[in-house]
């Protein structure tokens, strides 16, 4: 069963993540993936080398975040080229890891839930302001930039509607117990009849 966990910047979804791990589920971090597999596939270099120019990586081929962000920035269309030169990648890098649950921030936005298959989705959800002081602590960032970069992306209650389950992570309910009622749903989806302890 492969299984995607989305949700807006600032609502945990880190903090699921490593509730997971404890659990001995590991989860694929699309970031994470997509920044070594831009350092270290050679497919994938020549594809942003071929889209953006070969100043993109310096001769002794480092990514130079400057030049990609600038062709980022310059348009919708760029940014949407860069997705898909990096996402095929990292969703064949999935694919051929050991792991079923994936995380990313933009599964939706990106297109990415198209690129490979997944069973059930599983949305990661905070009240806004929760969600705002989390990214000023974590980024040291103004209330406004925080705002900022929560309207950049697709809305919660969109992210909410299209997933097929929610964890409610706002301080107050119990993300822990939620996560393994998750699972134990999810067992009981694979295997009728039996329970995680």
């Amino acid at each position: 069963m492969k299984i995607a966990i989305t949700g807006g910047i600032g609502s945990g979804k880190s903090y699921v993540c490593r509730i997971l791990e404890k659990h001995g589920i590991r989860v694929y971090d699309c970031d994470a993936g997509a920044k070594r597999l831009m350092r270290q596939d050679a497919d994938l270099q020549a594809g942003l080398k071929k889209l953006v120019g070969e100043q993109v990586y310096s001769v002794d081929g480092i990514l130079q975040k400057p030049v990609l962000a600038q062709f980022i920035l310059t348009g919708e269309a760029n940014k949407q080229a860069v997705n898909d030169v990096v996402h095929p990648a990292v969703a064949r890098d999935f694919e051929k890891s050991d792991c079923s649950w994936l995380e990313s921030a933009i599964l939706f936005d990106s297109g990415f839930n198209h690129r490979t298959h997944f069973d059930f989705v599983v949305c990661v959800t905070a009240p806004i302001p929760v969600r705002i002081e989390r990214i000023m602590q974590r980024d040291h960032i103004s209330q406004q930039k925080a705002q900022q970069w929560i309207d950049a992306v697709m809305p919660q209650e969109e992210l909410k509607a299209r997933s097929d389950f929610e964890i409610v992570n706002d301080g107050v309910r119990n993300v822990e117990e939620q996560v393994v009622n998750l699972l134990n749903h999810l067992d009981g989806l694979n295997h009728p009849g039996i329970h995680l302890k």
